[in-house]
This record gives C-alpha cells, structure tokens and sequence, in this order.
C-alpha cells in the first residue's frame, strides 16, 4: 500500500507517551537551533550534529510506527537544505531515507533533490520505491523518468496507488500506453500474469472515455 501519510506534531501528540513527547520536545528544540545558528558547526568537524544523532533514534524512542514523521518534523524544524538531506539519505539505513523521501513535499529544494528519487526508483526496495513517487516526484520527475517510475512499480509490485497524481500525469499518454502493452506482452510471453494495476493505469491513459485494453491474459489478484 502507499506510505501512511506523515503525522503533525498535534497529531503526534495524541499518539505518544509522556516520555517519548519530552524526547521529541528535546529533538525539535535541537533542530531549531541549528536552523537559527547555521553557521555553528560542532568543534569536530567528523561530529553529527545533535538533531541528526536524533533523527536516527527517533523509532527506538517514538516507536518505529511514528519514526517516519517524526523525521520528518526533524528535517523541516532544522530547516535542512539539500547537502543536509543527501547526507542523510546517502548515510542512513533503508527508513532513514525513506523518511527523507516522504518528507521532500515538504521542503523548499524544487528539482534539486531528484537525484535522491532517482536513486531510490534503482532500487529494489518497495518501501523506498513507494516514498519515491509520491508528491515530489510527481511534481518534478520529467515525463520520461516519470514513466519508467510507473513501471518500475509495476515490476517491484508496488501499488500504483502510490503515486502520486496518477490520473493526472497519466492522462492521454500514448507513450506510457505503449509501454505498458510493452511490458504486458513481455509478461505473458514469459508465462508470467499481468499486474492488475497495470490495467488500471492503461485504462488512465486514454484521452477520452474510450481506454486501450492491455493484451489479454491471466492478470493478478489486485
């Protein structure tokens, strides 16, 4: 399924204990004083600063269920830029970048962190693949690398109700039309059934209410 949207810190604070919302309380005070003295780095120049040694504790004290948001919280608090967020997307385990993914929507970088979507779109993880397409990436991806994210959903088994404004993008895209019934042909010369959601995102792809039908074959259970 889709990533579970990321949480406010209101909504947060209905969720977590006593304890992990002094933690989170300590962790946002952090973030907001490295973006009020950015240019106060530590005394070691190898050293974290103390928000990152946060951001990447946050599961084992807010519990990994909210670690996402609270990530999130932490990257938008510090207002971190882009060296700050592929330091954490390149160094961080599989959950660290995906929080770094979902909470891109939320940040002022325009275009410039698509390296981070793209990155995440090589591989085969579904939980980065499902952060990757979200938001940001439906409002920068060019319509080629756009395309080949739908596909790369389609082969991983992520579902296409992860990305983000599908109908939207999808819409009169004759070449997205073609691929698909590319990848459909390829699926059932190999025995292999067709995604359901590929049929879904075909029928998207029609100009007007007339949709284009996918070869016909076995198709998996959505």
């Amino acid at each position: 399924m889709p990533p579970t949207p990321l949480l406010s810190r209101k909504e947060l604070d209905t969720q977590l204990g006593g304890a992990a919302r002094a933690w989170l309380d300590e962790a946002l005070a952090e973030a907001a004083h490295a973006a009020a003295h950015p240019d106060t780095a530590p005394a070691d120049s190898y050293a974290v600063p103390p928000w990152e040694l946060r951001y990447a504790a946050a599961g084992r004290h807010c519990g990994l269920e909210h670690a996402d948001s609270v990530r999130g919280l932490l990257i938008v608090e510090a207002g971190a830029g882009l060296p700050t967020v592929t330091r954490l997307y390149e160094q961080g385990t599989a959950a660290e970048r995906r929080a770094v993914l979902l909470t891109l929507p939320a940040l002022d970088l325009g275009p410039t962190a698509l390296p981070l979507v793209e990155d995440a779109l090589r591989t085969n993880d579904t939980t980065l693949v499902a952060a990757a397409v979200g938001p940001y990436a439906a409002a920068h991806l060019d319509p080629h690398n756009w395309r080949h994210a739908v596909l790369k959903c389609l082969f991983t088994g992520v579902p296409v109700e992860a990305v983000d404004q599908l109908a939207r993008r999808s819409r009169g895209d004759a070449e997205l039309a073609r691929m698909l019934g590319d990848f459909a042909t390829e699926r059932i010369a190999a025995g292999r059934p067709v995604p359901a959601g590929l049929h879904r995102v075909l029928a998207l792809t029609a100009p007007g209410p007339a949709a284009p039908t996918a070869p016909t074959a076995s198709t998996e259970e959505s």
